[in-house]
């Protein structure tokens, strides 16, 4: 029997389940694969956040004409905004938000995010980097805060820093993917103003400085996982080990990076499903060992936010000026 304070979720709800779990099956293994860690209201919740936050993406990725995909976005975010929509799935994250008291100013950033992707993608330095990063991945830490209950507001930064270091990670994967698409995330204050194409199958000159650059990257994606891992103590049992087996596996993507010496031209770094398994054992093991995986960290470096400090939810509630700029 359902309890009386969780209401059985209507045909709505359980179709928008059902399609976000399909999206989850095909394009988010690794959330995936964590996700059967996760007890099944917070499995449930993470799926449909996961599908709606896809459905974004796909919204730019998918897009054949530029403006249409730009009056679409800013329809969604119109419709954020007011808190009613006649899209199903815009329908569906609402209730979501509602249930989990997400704050709008969270979800408006993410699709703000993705609609730069629709512009000329051509990122200047590492303040830009972080600041997209914040907001296509550190917005999903933040709400993923709400979604599994998280009430202790420290919790926050670190969640925002996990969400950032897998970010860094894919965009250090999907160098060449992404400059087919006409974008280069490598900021220009590291390999220069080159043109996407460049990227695609880059000449022998550029090499070092690429790998120098991917490197520089995954080491500064390393210390936002840490800052992220430091939060497991505040989420609830089930989900601190379906968190760090995520973090975990995106990690590892960093790691075959190395292996082949940062040449992400060559293929696409992914992880087998054996060293999935490995990974997940290994990480479930030693978690019960760590103690400072059970003992909340209140301090947190603020250089890593201060690139964004300006964004919602960036610093601890006494440091944020009254009105966010967006």
């Amino acid at each position: 029997m359902t309890p009386a304070s969780t209401p059985a979720p209507t045909r709505a709800q359980r179709a928008a389940l059902v399609n976000a779990a399909d999206t989850l099956r095909a394009k988010g293994r690794s959330f995936y694969w964590a996700g059967h860690l996760l007890s099944a209201s917070h499995a449930a919740r993470a799926t449909r956040l996961y599908g709606f936050c896809r459905y974004v993406d796909d919204l730019a990725d998918e897009a054949t004409c530029v403006e249409q995909a730009q009056r679409a976005l800013a329809r969604l975010s119109d419709d954020i905004a007011a808190g009613c929509s006649d899209d199903p799935a815009t329908r569906d994250v609402l209730e979501l938000m509602a249930e989990c008291a997400i704050d709008a100013a969270l979800m408006l950033e993410l699709i703000r995010g993705v609609a730069s992707d629709l512009l000329p993608v051509r990122i200047v330095d590492d303040a830009a980097l972080l600041r997209y990063c914040y907001r296509v991945a550190g917005t999903v830490g933040l709400m993923m805060c709400q979604l599994l209950d998280v009430r202790d507001e420290a919790a926050l930064r670190h969640a925002l820093d996990l969400g950032i270091g897998m970010q860094l990670t894919n965009i250090c994967r999907d160098v060449s993917e992404d400059a087919r698409a006409g974008r280069r995330y490598l900021p220009a204050s590291r390999v220069g103003a080159l043109a996407p194409q460049l990227l695609i199958a880059p000449a022998a000159a550029l090499q070092p400085v690429l790998r120098q650059c991917v490197a520089a990257l995954l080491a500064q994606a390393d210390v936002y996982y840490r800052s992220g891992e430091q939060g497991l103590p505040y989420l609830p049992l089930r989900a601190r080990g379906a968190i760090l087996v995520a973090a975990r596996l995106y990690r590892a993507i960093g790691a075959q990076l190395r292996r082949h010496d940062y040449a992400f031209w060559h293929a696409r770094a992914v992880v087998p499903a054996r060293s999935k398994a490995a990974l997940t054992l290994h990480a479930l093991c030693s978690l019960p060992l760590a103690s400072h995986r059970w003992r909340a960290h209140r301090l947190h470096d603020p250089a890593l936010h201060a690139h964004f400090a300006d964004l919602p939810y960036a610093l601890p509630r006494s440091e944020r000026p009254h009105a966010h700029r967006l």
